[in-house]
């Protein structure tokens, strides 16, 4: 029963998101109701308990909607100051096709920016990007989601692992017992390699995946087998990201995978696809805007292209404000002494113990990716000589585009901590675990020794709830540790077990509510939420289903499941290829 009462808020999510295609902002008001109730009535949690967690949630909130906020007004400063008209012809001038097209942007560009700042900047950036591009609204946010997979895991130079799974693993005796003599730091990097290597033999689909799911979903012809075409470039480029991303994780550490596969797939794929190497003989459009589904347009106004008016910079000009964005991301990141005063007690506001609880919140907006994003559409009113009035329409726009995303996030992020937070006071005779460990502790007892298939899902159930691979790794990464250690496994298959948790909560970050709401509002997509993730919904069980084959290989050695990882990526696409049909929702 508790089981079943723990699974009602993410059941709740589900039929009235995904399947009634409510908007966000009601069905997550459901759903934020029902958690608290359930919190309040069932765990026994305390109303001060409640009330904290909901203010943990609209701080968290708020920190997102700056963020929102920025990645449209850089946006809107790069359309008033002309640099979208060179951007759109540098892409067309490498290619008009739009599979092409997606697999730079959101495949190699959004690795390249999940690894330097991860937290859903990725989509806050590349989803206004592609819909600049002319691609729809939705199609930019489900592509920007499904590459929020293979990098995640090493998003934020390297904070899931670095901070999600250390802090899982860190300071437990039966763990320090159970690897002597090896330190935890170095049963980390282990860990860290295994992860880079499931991503790695999952993640160089990803690009062939997400060109079909483009023709699937937004071709005249709505077929996947479109998509499929494409096959030898999209496979070369998902394996000019993966293999340095793999060698890296190995050999370097959790820091650096994600940004170096993103820069030198970048860097091999532009130059090749510009000359035209491994592409199709057909290309690939979208029918004109007129015969568009409704549901693919957002709340933003069409821009109109006269491909015969010159544009007034080249595209290096043009494309620099993101040039600059990704180094300020990369420095504030990486210099440590910087790093230090832009998360210090000076550029933080901290809200501790909030009523007499143990939940804490803080606001880091110097270290936001929003400030950076700000500092950049400043630099851009200069790069672009605008004038006062285009600057003012740019700021203006954004702002109201920011306040109409505002209610969903307002709603579901303090519905996600209630959730996460519900466990009840120790002192409470039968005290529950949160629900998301009850489910999780549910799990393990019911599948045992076929735990590997099952790990990635309870990673992605944490990613689903928690929006963040960082938080999911923390609610389960040593809770994944202990069950493998239960079944059995040594502490050398154990850390597959936990690289199989990592790997599980990138991949649910394509499902993510608050990541999906936040994407979707960049594009001004408010009230479409659920129509995105029945698709990303796909995508995500393809991906955790693949990591769970591969990890039954890793571990036990049995030839069938390899045999079973190599059969299921064919079963899927060809599903896929099978059930094309015109008036796919």
């Amino acid at each position: 029963m508790y089981t079943f009462l723990a699974l009602a808020p993410i059941l709740v999510v589900l039929i009235l998101l995904v399947v009634l295609r409510l908007p966000a902002k009601t069905s997550m008001g459901v759903a934020y109701l029902v958690t608290a109730l359930l919190a309040l009535f069932v765990w026994q949690a305390s109303g001060a308990q409640v009330a904290a967690a909901s203010v943990n949630g609209l701080i968290v909130a708020l920190s997102l909607l700056f963020i929102v906020f920025a990645a449209i007004l850089l946006l809107n400063t790069l359309k008033e100051g002309g640099a979208i008209v060179a951007i759109r012809k540098g892409f067309m001038d490498i290619s008009p096709d739009r599979r092409v097209q997606v697999i730079i942007v959101a495949w190699l560009f959004g690795s390249l920016i999940e690894g330097s700042s991860g937290f859903g900047t990725p989509s806050a950036i590349g989803a206004p990007l592609l819909l600049a591009l002319g691609f729809p609204a939705m199609a930019s946010v489900m592509a920007m989601l499904i590459i929020q997979s293979t990098p995640v895991s090493f998003g934020a130079v390297g904070t899931p692992m670095l901070v999600g799974v250390w802090s899982g693993i860190n300071d437990k005796p039966d763990i320090t017992q159970a690897i002597a003599p090896l330190s935890t730091e170095n049963y980390l990097l282990q860990i860290v390699g295994n992860v880079g290597l499931i991503h790695a033999l999952v993640g160089f689909l990803i690009p062939l995946l997400l060109c079909g799911f483009l023709t699937r979903f937004f071709g005249k012809n709505r077929s996947f087998v479109e998509g499929l075409k494409i096959w030898p470039f999209a496979i070369f480029a998902g394996l000019c990201f993966t293999v340095p991303y793999y060698l890296v994780a190995r050999y370097l550490g959790p820091e650096f995978p994600s940004l170096v596969g993103g820069f030198i797939g970048l860097m091999i794929v532009l130059p090749l696809a510009k000359r035209g190497f491994l592409m199709p003989k057909d290309t690939f459009d979208f029918a004109p805007r007129a015969k568009w589904d409704k549901d693919w347009l957002g709340s933003l106004p069409e821009e109109k292209f006269d491909d015969a008016i010159a544009p007034r910079f080249s595209l290096v000009h043009a494309f620099s404000p993101y040039l600059i964005v990704i180094a300020l991301l990369i420095i504030t990141r990486v210099i440590a002494p910087l790093k230090a005063f832009l998360t210090g007690d000076l550029t933080t506001i901290q809200f501790t113990n909030l009523f007499g609880t143990t939940i804490s919140s803080k606001l880091q907006l110097a270290y936001s990716p929003g400030i950076i994003l700000i500092i950049v559409a400043l630099i851009s009113i200069w790069l672009f000589k605008m004038n006062g009035q285009a600057v003012k329409r740019s700021w203006s726009s954004s702002a109201t585009t920011m306040l109409a995303a505002a209610p969903a996030l307002l709603l579901s992020v303090p519905m996600v901590q209630v959730f996460i937070n519900s466990g009840s006071a120790a002192e409470v005779v039968n005290s529950l675990p949160a629900m998301p460990i009850l489910l999780a502790e549910s799990a393990s007892g019911a599948f045992q020794n076929a735990w590997p298939l099952v790990s990635p899902w309870i990673g992605a159930l944490g990613a689903f709830i928690a929006g963040s691979n960082t938080v999911s790794n923390m609610m389960f990464a040593y809770f994944q540790w202990s069950t493998a250690s239960q079944i059995g496994l040594d502490a050398n298959l154990a850390a597959q077990v936990v690289a199989l948790q990592a790997v599980g909560g990138a991949a649910g970050n394509m499902i993510a509510v608050h990541n999906v709401v936040a994407a979707c509002a960049v594009v001004g997509l408010m009230d479409k939420e659920g129509y995105v993730i029945r698709k990303t919904l796909v995508a995500m069980t393809y991906y955790v289903i693949q990591a769970g084959l591969i990890g039954m290989g890793i571990i036990f050695g049995q030839m069938m499941w390899w045999i079973l990882a190599v059969i299921w990526p064919i079963a899927f696409f060809g599903i896929m290829a099978m059930t094309s049909k015109k008036a796919v929702a």
